[in-house]
């Protein structure tokens, strides 16, 4: 559902005061900036009177971003709202016509001036001797506050605690850049700042680089190698200073600058390279001093960075038993609010609810596990470097599976071939293995998402060879089941209507460690919403989150919110080794978990008000429609509504009972009819051959031919080829002898035709009259100038237009379905532009299909008005063709309405009375408004559940950082208790968003006591 837009709310205003301001009513022009980075501007006439002088004296103050609030300058309500209250401001359309933004030009220049001014010495030119009594300051630091100036020896003493601050020096005309290295400051380790070493060991030809958020830098760097030496890694540890190798390490980046670039890359997806470079031009941007390059240390130490993260987070530093016994998955972001036993699910959850009823279907959707899986192929690798390489350092600790036997299963099974898809959607996805890999060591990622939250799941990642194959998403489907223990699972894919074919006859041919039992979990399947409408009509109804109960309002469209991004790392890992880049990616999908659980709070309940909302709507619309239906007939939709539902080989409800129309159909009809008439002694025929029915039948097949070839040789080229001219002769020629031939029998059906045409030949030139087959008019009974002919002629033609509109609507339908499918198939999997160019062929050779179909309709349905009036076929405008998942004013399926092309009833209305086509259409709607109000009702329900899952797993996971804090024994106090805080300070984080998140949503939930009671788990 899209939510109406809120108004944004002001960050502060800026006044700005034209220069004629002298007058009693004084024009201003105010500018309000928002949160959002936009401003908008409103010129103002403000009477200098009374309590507004405080507005007069602020102008003239000169500042020019002064921020204040609405209250404190004229008591605004809203930014485009004027307080009552305010009656001598006046407000006027005054806007200027460019509408561009007005700058306080008379402040630009002093602000000009202020930035230049500070490349000189200041009012510090007029001290002769420094603070210390010594000679005159000519050294200043440009990252201390303030701009003082110092001599030599100050200079060097107060930054022996900043030792990498950038130092200017004063040549007598301007300040040139000097090391501190230069000016003989010595930093020391393993001692304080202040004290001294009795055995200092200065750096291997005392050369140390250290990289930091101000630049790159030259240090004189001492290591201590007194009684209290440790080895020297450790001393630049201490001092955190990350080192580049723990043998002679002559290059360390900060943590600072560690942390600044990891957050970055998070936020931003900047590069190590970009990064990098970044701090080299701020330290020199001229190429006048070359910066040592330290480009493949600082990505070495990036790397190692990311791993080292991740461990700490994932608690592996309190473990007695170390890095080493790190399992597959464990340092992965669980997602808080889906089901883990254990963790936060009710004790004895798999036999019922506490305190309730046994565990049956009816209750155990509500601990089922929701997953979507999906492939993106834009997270490619080229073909560089190699797993001997480039292990990498997670090894299936996060999000990938581990390598080697990801690979060995690969190559194990290569040999097997994929059956084909019998969705008319796959067609495209059939043509996966055409897609070039050539350069590629990987084409892309496959992954297995939470489908009701959007975390990646641990162990649910992983490379793709060559294109979207069983072989590699079975494997990481299982990979990433394993880990969750479930009564009930519902799995999103986009071909899941053919994946799930033989699912677990594959599974038993997989390494034993990634079966699942299955027997006695409930396994449903489905297709994400946004791609149902480019199935067949069977698979929109069986593998449909809409018409599937016990699912809520999951569209199972998450993995696609994620790509965005993703996707924006792609140009960065697609050149980094394979160990590199999946510990990169792994760092990435962490992040993005981490990030969605720290907006749970918010995120659920805006789900939740929605949800409470929609469910009142929905559910009274159901209400109103049922009281005016029979409760017989409803108790009867409703049996059949729930044998579906239990098992969909039953006949499906949601599907109209009465028989579709198409032009075959009734031509069989009417020659059924005929042939009665004629056993009665009835014939209407004037010819042996040619019926009235087939006379028809053959005017309008004849229309059809003459719009193709006007289609056809529009499409011709300015030039086209010698073949390309034959054959258009030879349809023209073939078209021209058909309708000499039809227009024989005309002349027995219709004899005023011959006149009409007689009198136009004689109106017209003889140029002119010599008209082309394709624009030869046909005069069927329906033709605009009403002729008169026989009725029962008029009668046949309504019945085959009647038909030949239903039939186009579906050949619309059919191919905006496959147009669809074809579009998001070249976005997802085809890259170059080679391969570009042909899906492009293609799907133009489909859209003009499309077209096609839609002026056939509008023909048939010109046809129609112009035989007699009917209500049940509508004009088809240009914006009523798009898909069924195309909503207007950006509604989905659950709160908008689709497309009419969607929605005709194709009742045969040969076969059915009025009251029963009514009577169905009714029950296929009832069904449809059923469904919607079961589905909010069911995210209300779900959505509590979950709401309780998040406080419970917080909880639980703040009592397992509690336990990490003394779970590993340690000798040194020292390092005990970094330990035991860092674990202890996880555990405040957690109880803090669980404190926070229960306060957000407990004035909505108290009737629900379910969520704010206590949590077992």
């Amino acid at each position: 559902m899209t939510r109406a837009a809120k108004k944004r709310k002001l960050q502060f205003e800026r006044f700005i005061q034209p220069s004629l301001a002298s007058t009693l009513a004084v024009q201003q022009i105010r500018e309000y900036a928002f949160t959002n980075g936009r401003t908008t501007q409103q010129t103002v006439c403000v009477s200098l009177t009374g309590s507004n002088n405080t507005i007069e004296s602020e102008l003239s103050a000169g500042s020019l971003c002064a921020p204040h609030t609405i209250q404190d300058c004229l008591d605004y309500d809203d930014w485009d709202e004027v307080s009552p209250c305010c009656d001598p401001v006046v407000i006027m359309d005054d806007v200027l016509p460019d509408k561009r933004k007005r700058h306080a030009a008379v402040k630009r220049q002093s602000f000009l001036d202020e930035t230049i001014f500070l490349e000189g010495r200041g009012h510090e030119a007029q001290r002769t001797h420094c603070h210390c009594g010594g000679d005159g300051p000519k050294y200043r630091c440009r990252d201390c506050f303030g701009m003082e100036m110092f001599c030599h020896y100050c200079v060097v003493d107060r930054h022996k605690c900043n030792p990498l601050h950038t130092i200017e020096e004063w040549n007598g005309s301007f300040f040139q850049r000097i090391k501190l290295k230069t000016l003989g400051l010595r930093i020391q380790l393993g001692h304080a700042p202040s004290a001294c070493c009795y055995n200092p060991r200065p750096s291997t030809a005392d050369d140390f680089v250290v990289i930091d958020i101000n630049g790159i830098h030259e240090v004189g760097l001492d290591f201590c190698g007194c009684e209290t030496v440790q080895v020297r890694y450790k001393q630049l540890l201490r001092a955190r200073w990350y080192p580049a190798t723990t043998t002679d390490p002559q290059t360390a980046a900060t943590f600072n600058v560690l942390e600044h670039f990891h957050l970055l890359s998070y936020e931003s997806k900047i590069s190590a390279y970009e990064f990098f470079h970044s701090l080299a031009r701020r330290t020199d941007n001229t190429g006048l001093s070359p910066i040592r390059d330290r480009y493949s240390a600082f990505m070495r130490m990036v790397h190692e960075w990311r791993n080292l993260r991740q461990l700490r987070r994932g608690g592996r530093g309190h473990d007695p038993d170390g890095i080493a016994e790190t399992k597959a998955g464990e340092l992965a972001v669980l997602c808080p609010a889906c089901p883990h036993p254990g963790k936060n699910l009710p004790s004895g959850w798999e036999n019922s609810l506490p305190g309730t009823r046994q565990l049956t279907l009816v209750n155990r959707w509500l601990y089922a596990l929701f997953i979507a899986i999906d492939a993106n192929f834009r997270l490619k690798r080229k073909a560089i470097s190699s797993d001997q390489m480039d292990p990498g350092l997670n090894a299936g600790w996060a999000y990938f599976v581990e390598e080697r036997a990801y690979k060995t299963y690969l190559s194990e099974r290569a040999s097997e071939r994929q059956e084909r898809s019998t969705c008319v959607s796959h067609n495209a996805v059939n043509m996966a293995d055409t897609k070039s890999s050539r350069g590629l060591a990987a084409t892309g990622i496959g992954t297995v998402d939470c489908a009701r939250h959007e975390f990646k799941l641990p162990n649910g990642v992983g490379d793709l060879q060559k294109g979207e194959k069983y072989l590699n998403m079975d494997y990481l489907v299982f990979s990433a089941l394993v880990g969750f223990t479930v009564t009930m699972l519902n799995i999103s894919y986009d071909i899941a209507c053919q994946w799930s074919k033989k699912l677990w006859n594959r599974m038993d041919c997989m390494p034993t460690h990634l079966h699942i039992p299955h027997d006695n979990m409930v396994v449903r399947y489905f297709v994400p919403k946004f791609h149902i409408a480019a199935h067949v009509q069977a698979c929109q109804v069986n593998f449909s989150w809409n018409l599937t109960k016990w699912v809520g309002r999951t569209d199972g469209e998450a993995p696609e919110r994620g790509w965005a991004n993703a996707n924006r790392v792609a140009s960065s890992t697609k050149e980094m080794g394979p160990g590199t880049r999946r510990d990169t990616l792994d760092d990435h999908f962490g992040d993005w978990n981490w990030k969605k659980t720290t907006t749970l709070g918010r995120m659920l309940k805006r789900r939740m008000e929605e949800a409470i909302k929609w469910e009142q709507e929905h559910c009274a619309a159901l209400y109103d429609l049922e009281v005016t239906v029979q409760p017989a007939l409803l108790e009867e939709w409703g049996l059949e509504v729930r044998m579906w539902e239990e098992d969909n080989t039953h006949p499906n409800p949601f599907k109209s009972k009465v028989a579709p129309i198409t032009q075959a159909g009734v031509r069989s009809q009417l020659a059924e009819l005929e042939a009665q008439e004629l056993q009665a002694g009835i014939n209407h025929s004037l010819d042996i051959d040619v019926s009235p029915s087939v006379f028809i039948s053959s005017g309008i097949e004849l229309e059809d031919m003459q719009e193709r070839l006007k289609h056809d040789i529009a499409n011709l080229s300015l030039h086209p080829t010698d073949k390309q001219r034959e054959v258009v002769i030879h349809r023209t020629n073939a078209l021209q002898r058909r309708i000499d031939s039809w227009t024989r029998y005309q002349q027995l059906y219709m004899p005023i035709v011959s006149t009409l045409r007689s009198s136009a030949d004689t109106s017209v030139s003889a140029p002119q009259a010599a008209l082309k087959p394709q624009d030869f008019p046909l005069y069927l009974p329906s033709a605009p100038n009403h002729l008169d002919c026989d009725h029962r002629l008029m009668e046949y033609e309504w019945e085959l237009r009647w038909a030949q509109a239903h039939d186009a609507l579906n050949e619309l339908r059919s191919h905006l379905r496959l147009c669809s499918h074809m579009y998001k198939f070249k976005d997802k999997h085809l890259r170059g532009q080679a391969a570009s160019t042909r899906a492009q062929n293609m799907i133009t050779g489909v859209e003009a299909k499309k077209d096609s179909a839609a002026d056939k309709y509008r023909r048939a349905h010109r046809a129609l008005e112009s035989l007699s009036s009917q209500d049940s076929l509508r004009p088809l405008r240009r914006e009523d063709v798009r898909l069924m998942g195309d909503f207007a004013g950006g509604r989905t399926q659950g709160t908008g309405t689709i497309s009419w092309i969607w929605l005709v009833s194709d009742g045969n209305i040969t076969s059915h009375t009025e009251n029963e086509r009514v009577q169905d259409c009714v029950r296929v709607e009832w069904c449809k408004a059923r469904a919607r109000a079961a589905r909010w009702s069911e995210e209300v329900e779900l959505l509590a559940e979950e709401m309780r899952r998040v406080l419970a797993f917080l909880e639980w996971q703040s009592n397992w950082w509690c336990e990490r804090a003394v779970l590993r024994p340690l000798e040194k106090i020292t390092e005990q208790e970094g330990l035991r805080a860092y674990a202890y300070r996880q555990a405040a984080l957690r109880s803090a968003m669980r404190n926070s998140f229960q306060t957000r949503w407990s004035f909505m939930l108290i009737d629900l006591d379910l969520i704010i009671s206590s949590t077992n788990g």
